[in-house]
């Protein structure tokens, strides 16, 4: 067998379709655009939401609200899960992401304070609410800023 014997499998390479080729084609004359109009001219079309003229969806549905560049994302996480740290641990971002408490790192983690902590822990992060810095030095622990 050499490589100008090789053939495609019958009826599996579809006929071009030949436009523009005399009337008993059947797509001569117009060439299957139909009779004048945008989409009959060479390079006629439009972009998308184009809606020919009339203000477009986008431009015409309101803004709403207001968006701070310049905020801070901050991660909040509950006292109570802290509670899964042994006992005499240093929680830092590096301990929450390990833990899986928190997913990467934010601009910020803040503690708040639901939930209990019996544990006494060293908690090194940006900020803490004011009942969540009292449970941890309840507990016998240190909640040091950064």
């Amino acid at each position: 067998m050499k490589l100008n014997d090789l053939t495609a499998v019958p009826n599996s390479r579809k006929a071009v379709k030949r436009i523009g080729r005399g009337t008993g084609s059947g797509q001569g004359k117009t060439a299957g655009k139909g009779h004048k109009g945008q989409k009959a001219r060479s390079g006629g079309n439009v972009r998308p939401g184009f809606e020919g003229g009339q203000m477009p969806l986008q431009r015409r549905v309101p803004k709403r609200g207001f968006v701070n560049i310049f905020a801070k994302n901050i991660k909040s996480i509950n006292v109570r899960d802290l509670e899964k740290f042994d006992d005499g641990t240093v929680v830092d971002a590096e301990k929450l992401i390990e833990a899986g408490i928190v997913k990467n790192r934010f601009d910020g983690i803040k503690i708040l304070g639901n939930g209990d902590l019996t544990k006494k822990l060293t908690v090194k992060v940006n900020a803490y609410s004011s009942s969540a810095k009292q449970k941890i030095e309840t507990a016998g622990g240190k909640a040091e800023v950064i």
